[in-house]
């Protein structure tokens, strides 16, 4: 099978990239393994968060202090504006309704009840201006009876230094009976596909207005929407005070319906999307890569100009470690990371670990490098690169964005 581009990896990046080549008149297809990290979704794109430690408050300007190995420096500090524009319409033209800009981050209230800086937030969660203030005095927290992934003590302790005062309530529906019998089924995926069925949200509303009565706002887990889009604006709608959706445990409802939406848009624009399979091996001659073979499809090779690798980390194995060693293990491309395991990690495990900022090697035009020298035709995007630590600072996202555009741009060239 012959396409113009084949991305390994259909999570954020590989997505991105997809759409990005296809809204261009590309013939491409994305061979992904499965579940992503988008699965593990909060709601919102982070661009950066911190910066050598400190909390960033416009993203664009802070990017000029991190280090030149740097994901975004490596970009070119003159073309990221330009990309996280790109990246926003580009979500916004999929289907994803969001709020938020580059040169200013806001803040949303995690799970822990902890305020939160980030880049673009789904409009299904509320966005605010201020770290340290919350503008609400009394919060009701609702929770499904049964329902374990909804932490909603710590929500509350975390108003509490807010100065809010917080009540935990319990809502039953004959609708949750039969999951509640079954601990392991009492998801956030089941719950919202009750609440898909559009019977629920009446009879939920109904319970939620008689016990938010007496507060000035509603705080709910975010179990709404995972295939109909308009559920949580219903919801919404019916229930009579201010509504603040919190994400819960994964696997995430919102996270589970962008990666639809994603994978719809790229469909829609005639990309092949091989769900459920692995690349195995590929073909090399004289610095170019010329075929790869999958697992499902055995003898069958596929052919292309240009490949993308945007198989992510060591989360999606996109890179792995053994005992002794570190490996990209489809191509056994170069890796940027110390071969001495004791230098892989800190030992006090909230301190930077080491191992987050490796990844596979490139040149400047972000093509992998194996045994030293460029494939002429493999370019690398999104956590597979090295360079930078995501959960450190809060550039998970952007860096799998503005990559995977960077990347598409390089092969439109």
């Amino acid at each position: 099978m012959k396409f113009d581009n084949i991305i390994i990896g259909g999570g954020l990046s590989g997505l991105t990239c997809g759409i990005k080549l296809a809204e261009q008149g590309k013939k491409c297809a994305i061979v992904s393994s499965g579940q992503s990290a988008i699965h593990f979704f909060s709601g919102s794109f982070d661009l950066l968060g911190k910066a050598n430690g400190e909390e960033v408050t416009n993203p664009l300007e802070s990017m000029k202090s991190l280090p030149e190995n740097h994901p975004y420096k490596r970009v070119g500090l003159d073309k990221i504006e330009r990309l996280t524009n790109d990246a926003l319409h580009l979500l916004v033209r999929s289907g994803l309704n969001l709020n938020g800009q580059a040169d200013r981050n806001h803040y949303t209230l995690t799970p822990m009840g902890v305020m939160k800086p980030t880049w673009l937030t789904l409009s299904d969660f509320t966005s605010f201006d201020q770290k340290d203030s919350f503008p609400w005095k009394k919060a009701v927290i609702l929770n499904f009876s049964g329902f374990l992934d909804f932490h909603t003590l710590f929500i509350k302790d975390g108003l509490k230094k807010l100065d809010v005062q917080a009540q935990i309530k319990t809502v039953s529906m004959k609708q949750f009976e039969a999951i509640r019998k079954n601990p392991s089924e009492m998801r956030s995926t089941n719950i919202a596909k009750e609440f898909d069925k559009e019977n629920a949200i009446e009879e939920f509303a109904q319970k939620a207005n008689v016990l938010s009565d007496g507060f000035d706002v509603v705080i709910l887990p975010a179990v709404f929407g995972l295939f109909n889009k308009t559920i949580a604006d219903k919801l919404k709608e019916k229930i009579e005070k201010p509504v603040l959706l919190l994400p819960a445990i994964p696997p995430s409802v919102p996270g589970i319906r962008t990666q639809i939406t994603l994978r719809e848009r790229f469909q829609e624009l005639g990309g092949t999307y091989l769900l459920g399979d692995n690349v195995e091996e590929g073909v090399f001659e004289n610095g170019r890569l010329l075929e790869i073979r999958t697992n499902n499809h055995g003898d069958i090779k596929f052919e292309a100009d240009q490949f993308i690798l945007a198989s992510g980390s060591f989360y999606s194995k996109g890179i792995v470690a053994t005992h002794d060693k570190l490996y990209e293990p489809i191509f056994g491309l170069d890796i940027d990371g110390d071969s001495n395991r004791e230098k892989w990690f800190d030992e006090k495990i909230f301190n930077d670990q080491a191992f987050m900022h490796y990844g596979v090697k490139t040149d400047q035009k972000f093509r992998a490098l194996m045994n030293g020298e460029p494939v002429e035709n493999l370019y690398v995007a999104g956590s597979v690169l090295g360079g930078a630590n995501p959960l450190k600072e809060g550039s998970g996202a952007g860096i799998s964005l503005l990559t995977s555009l960077h990347a598409a741009e390089q092969i439109l060239k």
